[in-house]
């Protein structure tokens, strides 16, 4: 059983619902962040770090004594080329070096359906190692993370296992997330299975529930022993009451990334004032 994790991220949305759910009488989660975290509650074994991944010095002292790293931190959403460069890319790097150098054996790497955003549904169900397509500077980033994670395990023979997570909310908000639903209780359960599968070495595994409509191949998530037990189906009829199905050649309906493949998502034209 791995008996002190470090979570980066720890306080955005997957963090914050993945905190309790990690949570084990013979396990400290060190949780770190740039932003507030709340403080322990009683009988919580954690441990609060404030700290940037893109600090070098604070990740070196955050891997210390660390049995493994679940790396969650950086943007989440698209923002300009020097913001994804410096924090989702650079950062990614920082974190894996530092796992490396404090001995770190295992590291779980956040990776996204952006990275293969401009892949068409049409084309079937999407495979774990779907080839990259990023649909935003995010993806690119995403691509960049999997790509450090396969030089890292091929490298140092670390185990790095990337997870292309579709939406991971408390319920799925869109019709959309219906198909890219991972429910916190399967997101758990998937990150154990990452943490405890031995010898990996490097995997790119679809972070998703078995939903009835689900996109995604679950193969290689249940090669680790990932087990779903929850579906979006049951949320399916107070979702399509509340936002109805987007026309069949909207990107949210064409694309895996969405919405994401849209013409407001072009943040190289944004930035160039066009």
């Amino acid at each position: 059983m791995t008996a002190r994790i470090l979570i980066t991220g720890a306080a955005g949305i997957v963090g914050t619902l993945m905190r309790t759910r990690l949570a084990a009488p013979d396990r400290t989660l060190r949780l770190l962040d740039i932003a507030p975290l709340p403080p322990a509650a009683e009988g919580e074994q954690v441990e609060l770090v404030t700290a940037s991944v893109t600090d070098a010095a604070a990740m070196a002292a955050a891997c210390e004594g660390v049995d493994a790293v679940i790396h969650l931190g950086g943007h989440s959403l698209e923002r300009p080329w020097a913001d994804i460069l410096d924090v989702n890319i650079n950062g990614t790097h920082v974190v894996l070096e530092a796992a490396r150098q404090a001995g770190v054996k295992r590291v779980v790497l956040a990776s996204s359906n952006h990275a293969v955003g401009y892949y068409e549904r049409s084309s079937g169900e999407a495979g774990d190692y779907l080839f990259p397509q990023p649909d935003t500077y995010y993806g690119v980033s995403k691509v960049a993370l999997e790509a450090l994670g396969s030089l890292y395990a091929s490298r140092y023979g670390m185990d790095v296992i990337a997870i292309r997570i579709g939406s991971c909310f408390e319920k799925p908000r869109d019709s959309r997330m219906l198909s890219t639903w991972l429910s916190p209780d399967d997101g758990a359960r998937l990150f154990e299975a990452c943490l405890s599968a031995p010898s990996p070495g490097f995997r790119v595994v679809w972070g998703v529930s078995d939903n009835k409509r689900r996109w995604f191949s679950l193969a290689e998530a249940e090669a680790l022993g990932y087990k779903s037990e929850d579906d979006s189906e049951v949320y399916a009829a107070e979702v399509l009451e509340a936002s109805g199905e987007p026309p069949a050649d909207s990107p949210a309906r064409v694309y895996l990334g969405g919405v994401w493949c849209s013409s407001e998502f072009d943040t190289a034209v944004k930035e160039a004032g066009r």
